[in-house]
């Protein structure tokens, strides 16, 4: 006998569906089971060709910024119209602009407002959005895309280090205030493999790779895999921040 999906039945939201983690993690979870709706801002193609490739049935595509939460409400209206609930959350929506970290000048305040409303107020914007019907679910669970930047302090500008440094207190902070019927976990990689980073190319990963002691950087799988694992098998966790480094922070 085939055993069950152990995802069937549940409904997951991937904000930021069209990035690579974003996409991968889509992937992964639909082929557990689970009927997935992943957001974009303005990557409609690639939402849509994404959803359209995904196994299983329910999944979706949706318009919603992180910057508009009058969008992401709407977005749980839609989720509760057309699904009556919403168990999994993953905010993995943002963005970032490399700028030497002694460059002082060059992260001038619209950045660095824009990088906190994308990066940080975004992925709360989501959960207060969702965190009803993640509550209703009485077994939700939200997964929020960090980084090592946020506690090595090595990043692609200071802004994002400080924002995914608020990203791993958040998590904490949530999984106290909304246990015991919601779940809150981070993910924390180092380099990943995707065009997440303007201008990083191969050369820049083979120079990273040798200083990894898996001697790698990551791939958006790895990242998707420790997400999947945070709604498969760490059932008893809360509040933690997984590394998905290949070392790098040792």
């Amino acid at each position: 006998m085939t055993p069950p999906a152990p995802l069937a039945g549940r409904i997951a939201l991937v904000v930021g569906g069209s990035g690579g983690i974003g996409s991968a993690t889509a992937e992964r979870l639909a082929a557990l089971g689970a009927s997935v709706t992943v957001t974009y801002r303005a990557r409609a193609a690639e939402a849509e060709a994404l959803v359209a490739r995904l196994p299983g049935s329910g999944h979706a595509a949706e318009q919603a910024s992180v910057e508009d939460s009058a969008s992401l409400v709407r977005l749980a209206e839609t989720l509760r119209a057309r699904h009556g609930k919403l168990d999994i959350l993953v905010n993995a929506a943002g963005f970032t602009k490399p700028i030497k970290h002694a460059d002082l000048d060059a992260l001038d305040d619209d950045l660095i407002d824009r990088m906190f409303a994308v990066n940080w107020r975004g992925s709360f914007a989501a959960v207060r959005a969702t965190a009803v019907l993640l509550k209703e679910s009485g077994d939700g669970l939200i997964v929020n895309v960090s980084s090592i930047a946020g506690t090595n302090g090595v990043g692609s500008n200071i802004a994002y280090c400080a924002v995914k440094a608020g990203i791993d207190v958040m998590t904490k902070s949530l999984a106290r205030a909304l246990a015991p019927a919601v779940r809150v976990m981070a993910v924390s990689p180092g380099v990943v493999d995707t065009d997440f980073v303007p201008g990083r190319d191969a050369s820049f990963n083979e120079k990273v790779a040798a200083t990894i002691p898996l001697k790698r950087i990551a791939g958006a799988g790895d990242v998707a895999d420790a997400i999947v694992a945070c709604a498969t098998t760490l059932k008893y966790s809360t509040g933690s921040v997984i590394l998905v480094d290949g070392g790098r922070a040792l």
